[in-house]
């Protein structure tokens, strides 16, 4: 069996091309990226986009609302041909598709808890060794401590999310075959028919006669490549 080379093998064997893409923000809301890989009859796809553009939030889904939509996000974009219609004399069919949603979180919270925690335990130790005659200044304190830890805590949450500490970002990888895929003049973005808030994807495809970058927007939703061959 021919072994799939991978997109990142592909992109990393040209410089110019990684270059560009290193200078992409690729956490621009309404912007995702598709990498594009054709390799004779082999097609690699990659796609990453923001949680916002897919599902309209980029926290972590904790409402049953929230999880039927990245459910149903993850379900449409396991169906490439749906999302990115190529011509059927191409004669293309999905070998391979995953999807999956990836949420970053900051991690400031939990160095603050241990931090937190320790300082209660200097104090719980403090008081217990060299202040027996006083256990309830002591417990005061410790509660004092405790209480105002858990608002400081609960406040720095708000905050975090308020400003978007958690980033969730949609990514999927496609591997169809193609019959002839001389015949892959267009293709077809139904993406942006199914998830409303994205703008724009970048584009780079890599073909044997070499590399393309483009942009496809919303407002013109078809990539012509009949000069990519």
């Amino acid at each position: 069996m021919k072994q799939t080379v991978s997109l990142i093998a592909f992109f990393a064997a040209l410089p110019a091309l990684a270059e560009e893409t290193r200078q992409m923000d690729a956490h621009e809301h309404g912007v995702g990226a598709l990498n594009i890989a054709v390799d004779g009859t082999t097609v690699l796809m990659e796609l990453t986009a923001p949680g916002a553009d897919i599902v309209g939030f980029e926290y972590a889904a904790s409402s049953a609302e929230d999880r039927r939509a990245v459910d149903a996000a993850v379900a449409a974009l396991a169906t490439p041909m749906d999302l990115f219609v190529v011509p059927a004399a191409a004669g293309c069919s999905v070998t391979a598709a995953r999807a999956a949603l990836e949420l970053e979180e900051a991690h400031e919270d939990h160095d603050g808890d241990a931090h937190g925690h320790d300082d209660h335990a200097h104090d719980d130790a403090h008081g217990h060794d060299d202040h027996d005659d006083h256990d309830d200044h002591a417990a005061h304190k410790d509660e004092h401590n405790h209480d105002d830890h858990a608002a400081h805590a609960d406040e720095h949450d708000q905050e975090e999310h308020a400003d978007g500490g958690s980033h969730s970002e949609f990514h999927a990888t496609y591997q169809l075959t193609c019959a002839d895929p001389q015949a892959l003049d267009q293709i077809e973005f139904a993406y942006f028919d199914r998830f409303e808030n994205a703008l724009e994807l970048e584009v780079q495809i890599v073909t044997g006669s070499g590399a393309q970058a483009f942009e496809v927007l919303r407002t013109a939703p078809v990539l012509d490549l009949r000069n990519l061959f």
